[in-house]
């Protein structure tokens, strides 16, 4: 039994290995804040979101698979939330169950077995039951789903499966044949269906501590031997071997059953990330859309109302979205007024490529980009007093690490980057690597205050290159939005420095600011 809920032919591995950027993508995009606001304080759901978003797909089509998948889950919240709560409940109820799973005590394993599946077979029918009502669901990956479900666990199947669960408790004892081996060893034990005809409480007492003295008709002879504790431990040796085979067996079948309900519970649980991300969106009435995935051979990046996520969820206000119309582009240059949401908006181009990537809704109206082979990020650090060479060498140092990893049609997002040495050797450092990195087929988003670079760009590359400004108003305040237009060579930071430390009402203070 598989679940195919995140992939199409093979399971959702939630221990695979992130990529080698994970925390750096983590720290620079903020993806803490998403992860918490998809888990609801769940750490395996935190876990789940983690693994999946860090995970991007390459493939169009696996995602839009998922992505059908995830429309269901919002038109049906209720129900795929009472799928994954069967899933975690069949989880932790087999976690409860006391007993050996060890094949050197098969009766203590038989036992467990059984009683672990008939919990299973409990929740089963109820999955059935969900199955069975699910014509609402429209999506492959659902539909595959609750037609096995349906087609599996039918009545009489459900039947047979309690009968032998019952019969497997050999209520009336064991039936076993056996071969003699060498030394008169019994080889070859089999278990057998044991007879309607019930033996009465004396056979069974004799059954278990007698040994076999003779045959009178078609029934065995019993007789208890006094102090003699070999006849008893040599019919518990027998009873052992006759249900060892059975057990281990019995063993196997409810180990992939929890597998099952364990594999439910991990892909299920994704989608259950979504809909506690998109409730909490939804309060502030933030929208959302499902983007339109493109081959990666083609660049394409287009959007309206696009906002960074992250930021909404820690403010209880909206926050300002974005348009872009970037199609056909590889390098996206922002410049303009400090403060204008230009570190902002490279998150939230970054957050929408991750999400989409992996079969996700994004914070937007709508959006539309090629896949990317790899996302990579190379922000501007804060000062660390355990460096042991200058801020240029550590900026250095993770550009390498970035272009050791990087490859064709990748996007590398760069924050105010190379701007710890002066404007002149910064630019020409930042120029180089855009331009290699163009060169080799990569996407670039830049943000910059180093006008030199910015300009040198806009004059050399007018086609592949959009250049996009924070809004400033006449007045000084920013209006967060990031329009078109070419670098300027002011970033207006006195007019932070008017707001934060100059009154308004000291004409002598005003006076004094240097323009």
């Amino acid at each position: 039994m598989k679940a195919f809920l995140m992939y199409k032919e093979r399971d959702f591995d939630l221990q695979a290995s992130l990529t080698a950027n994970a925390s750096e993508l983590t720290q620079d995009l903020e993806l803490n804040t998403l992860f918490q606001a998809m888990s609801g304080g769940d750490e395996f759901l935190f876990g789940i979101a983690r693994t999946a978003i860090l995970a991007s797909m390459v493939d169009a089509g696996a995602i839009r698979y998922r992505q059908q998948i995830l429309a269901d889950c919002l038109k049906h919240p209720n129900t795929v939330r009472l799928l994954y709560g069967l899933a975690v409940e069949a989880v932790e109820r087999e976690r409860k169950v006391w007993g050996w799973t060890s094949a050197r005590y098969p009766e203590s394993a038989l036992r467990r077995s059984i009683e672990v599946l008939r919990i299973f077979l409990e929740i089963l029918k109820k999955l059935r039951a969900v199955a069975l009502e699910s014509a609402g669901f429209r999506s492959e990956g659902f539909r595959r789903l609750f037609a096995m479900i349906a087609g599996e666990l039918d009545d009489a199947y459900v039947g047979l499966v309690d009968e032998h669960l019952s019969l497997l408790e050999f209520r009336n004892g064991i039936l076993m044949s056996a071969e003699l081996g060498a030394g008169n060893r019994g080889v070859n034990y089999v278990l057998r269906k044991p007879s309607d005809a019930k033996p009465g409480w004396t056979e069974r007492f004799q059954g278990w501590l007698g040994q076999v003295s003779g045959r009178n008709g078609s029934s065995y002879v019993y007789e208890i031997a006094d102090r003699d504790e070999a006849g008893f431990r040599a019919l518990s040796d027998l009873r052992t071997q006759g249900i060892a085979h059975v057990a281990a067996a019995l063993a196997q079948s409810t180990g992939h059953i929890l597998s099952f309900f364990d594999m439910l519970r991990s892909e299920l649980g994704f989608y259950v990330g979504c809909l506690n991300l998109q409730e909490r969106l939804a309060e502030k009435g933030e929208p959302i859309c499902f983007p339109e995935p493109l081959p990666p051979e083609q660049p394409i990046l287009s959007g309206r109302s696009l906002y960074d996520v992250c930021l909404s969820l820690n403010l209880e206000d909206r926050v300002v979205g974005n348009d872009i119309a970037g199609d056909g582009v590889t390098l996206v240059m922002i410049t303009g007024a400090n403060r204008g949401g230009k570190s902002t908006f490279l998150r939230t181009l970054g957050l929408a490529q991750l999400m989409m990537q992996c079969g996700m809704f994004v914070p937007a109206g709508e959006f539309r980009a090629n896949v990317c082979r790899g996302l990579f990020t190379h922000f501007k650090r804060e000062e660390d007093a355990t460096m042991k060479s200058g801020k240029l060498d550590e900026e250095l140092g993770r550009m390498s690490t970035i272009v050791d990893a990087i490859g064709p049609n990748s996007i590398v997002l760069f924050n105010e980057s190379f701007g710890s040495t002066n404007e002149r050797e910064g630019s020409e450092i930042a120029r180089q690597v855009v331009r290699g990195l163009l060169e080799a087929g990569m996407k670039v988003y830049y943000v910059t205050h180093m006008f030199d670079l910015s300009d040198r760009f806009h004059r050399e590359r007018p086609d592949t290159a959009l250049f996009l400004r924070a809004e400033r108003l006449l007045d000084g305040r920013r209006t967060f939005r990031l329009l078109e237009g070419a670098p300027e060579r002011t970033s207006y930071g006195r007019d932070l420095y008017e707001r934060i430390f100059v009154k308004t009402s000291d004409s002598s203070s005003t006076a004094a600011v240097p323009r």
